[in-house]
């Protein structure tokens, strides 16, 4: 199996409802996505999928849809507040983790018809989640 990964740099903030740890409170993340692309074959230029194919359609995605903006749980109520300051903000359901974000990425990037493996999530330097076959 061949394989390509393409790194995709984004800010986002968000908060965890219900959470007893600091990640209760509004906060933000220089995130960093490893989106995985696998190919039993190669196309006949030797390649799994070009880097830029991959840039084209995820990280536009990600640049236009979650870079700079508050990812919140569709309960949250700052939601309100958001709304009546005309601020950015994208909701999920149940806590957006570093788990659930990969997933969505993960699920938009199958959507697109990318051969996607995986997407890991690098909340901090330290610490990721990842969603995949």
């Amino acid at each position: 199996m061949h394989s390509v990964t393409k790194q995709i740099s984004f800010c986002y903030g968000h908060r965890l409802l219900e959470y007893s740890g600091k990640c209760r409170h509004l906060h933000g993340h220089n995130g960093l996505l490893e989106v995985v692309v696998e190919s039993e074959t190669l196309d006949k230029l030797g390649m799994v999928m070009d880097f830029s194919d991959i840039s084209a359609v995820v990280k536009t995605w990600v640049d236009t849809e979650l870079d700079h903006k508050m990812l919140l749980n569709e309960a949250d109520p700052i939601i309100a507040m958001m709304k009546a300051h005309d601020q950015p903000y994208v909701t999920t359901k149940g806590n957006p983790t570093a788990e659930a974000i990969a997933k969505l990425v993960y699920d938009y990037a199958k959507s697109k018809g990318i051969p996607v493996k995986s997407v890991t999530l690098w909340e901090t330097p330290t610490s990721y989640a990842g969603y995949g076959t």
